[in-house]
């Protein structure tokens, strides 16, 4: 799938290809917005489809569908932003959720996001809350 000039994305095998996707949240989440690292890797990884982005060889952005229908870990490097890989990479996890059967989406949207997955389809629900003391909204889409 070659959803733009520069970049593909792909469905990730986390066996095969977790050091790159671990690569992209590392660099992301532990270094960039300081999130602990305890947090950041949980039981989930290894049941999750994953997605990945890259371009020229490199990881360049990554995300991942839980077996329940929460979408998750959405990560871009950021010289990659602002040019469609997020919403590659959101597209086709909607597009393996459907293909799942899931009637509806969940994700935990970092503040400064909630503009973009609205964009996408997304509708706020509840109250703002912290998560890894970063500002999230819970949000949610039919399918």
């Amino acid at each position: 799938m070659n959803p733009a000039p520069g970049f593909t994305i792909r469905i990730a095998d986390w066996a095969a290809d977790v050091h790159r996707l671990r690569g992209v949240r590392e660099e992301v989440f532990i270094r960039e917005q300081s999130v602990p690292v305890e947090l950041e890797w949980d039981e989930f990884d290894v049941v999750s489809t994953h997605v990945l982005a890259e371009a020229n060889g490199l990881a360049i952005g990554t995300g991942r569908l839980l077996p329940d229908g929460h979408i998750g870990r959405m990560a871009v490097l950021n010289p990659w932003r602002g040019i469609g890989v997020g919403s590659a990479l959101l597209s086709t996890l909607v597009e393996q959720a459907r293909k799942r059967g899931f009637p509806r989406l969940q994700l935990h949207a970092q503040e400064h996001a909630i503009a973009f997955y609205r964009r996408h389809g997304f509708v706020a629900e509840g109250e703002i809350f912290d998560e890894a003391g970063i500002v999230h909204r819970q949000m949610a889409r039919n399918l």
